[in-house]
């Protein structure tokens, strides 16, 4: 299957969006692209675009990054000096039908596409994808936690918030690495797994009583579940560290209120950009692979 006559965007990002463009331009695709810390040597055959609608203009795919939409409908780009929101003008420019891969998207941007014909392509809930791209995670994890705290990850007491992909990653981590771990999750198979790899195994409604002796504290659910009232239960050493896409688990207005320190930790995945890159794209590269299929 030819991709040569296959115009990709790749907008917003991180450095693993370099080399994902990388990936496509190997795969034979015109690549256009915004929004990612652009190398000072650029990237061989990928056209540096002076806006987001100058990168998506003429594109028959749109790659947008894993890291969830803000609340305002902003994309993942922290290294981008203006906010980067997908407007039905911009998404206009793509030719049609149009198709964009991406982590999710919120109810702005599937409204738009809805209306332009474009299909979205969500790959946030990938289980193998998000295997791949785990170690990157964990070890950005590690990097946030002895950064930020004065006590060593062994024999602390550390309360994960959360037992999915990653957190369970997380949990096998920080027991080898002597932690003291607590594993909070609604879904008893999670917490029967938690239990079974040496970790303390509580519900939610049990947090209110572990909380006070916890050192450190990690959420991994995208959804609000340490509000002012847990948080304020907390010693005041406590290190929040919040993994999760937007919302995150932690409530981080509340908990600089209350004088914690909080960490939104987004976009560990690119601690190794090249490995996770590659790995994005080992996942993104089946889709269009299908797209194109489709076409053919």
């Amino acid at each position: 299957m030819s991709w040569h006559n296959t115009v990709i965007a790749v907008v917003a990002g991180d450095a693993r969006e370099q080399e994902i463009a990388r990936c496509a331009v190997r795969a034979g695709a015109t690549v256009r692209a915004y929004g990612f810390p652009w190398p000072d040597e650029g990237i061989e055959g990928v056209y540096h675009a002076k806006d987001a609608a100058d990168a998506l203009k003429g594109a028959d795919i749109a790659l947008f990054p894993i890291p969830g939409i803000t609340a305002e409908g902003a994309l993942f780009a922290p290294k981008c000096p203006e906010k980067i929101i997908p407007t039905r003008e911009m998404l206009a420019g793509m030719n049609k039908p149009g198709h964009i891969i991406l982590g999710w998207g919120d109810a702005n941007l599937k409204g738009h596409c809805e209306a332009l014909g474009i299909t979205l392509h969500e790959y946030e809930w990938d289980v193998d994808l998000m295997l791949l791209r785990g170690p990157a995670i964990v070890e950005g994890v590690l990097k946030v936690i002895i950064e930020n705290t004065q006590i060593t990850i062994h024999k602390s007491n550390i309360c994960l918030v959360g037992q999915g992909t990653i957190g369970s990653l997380l949990t096998n981590t920080l027991l080898a690495l002597g932690a003291h771990v607590h594993v909070a999750a609604r879904n008893p198979v999670q917490r029967a797994a938690a239990y079974a790899a040496g970790a303390e195994s509580l519900t939610l409604e049990q947090l209110p009583e572990y909380l006070p002796k916890m050192d450190i504290v990690i959420g991994s659910v995208p959804r609000r579940l340490l509000e002012r009232e847990q948080l304020a239960l907390l010693p005041k050493h406590a290190l929040l560290v919040d993994v999760a896409a937007p919302p995150g688990t932690i409530d981080r207005d509340a908990a600089a209120e209350l004088g914690l320190k909080t960490v939104w930790a987004r976009g560990m995945g690119a601690r190794a950009p090249i490995t996770v890159g590659r790995s994005q794209w080992s996942g993104i590269s089946r889709r269009i692979a299908g797209i194109l299929e489709q076409k053919s």
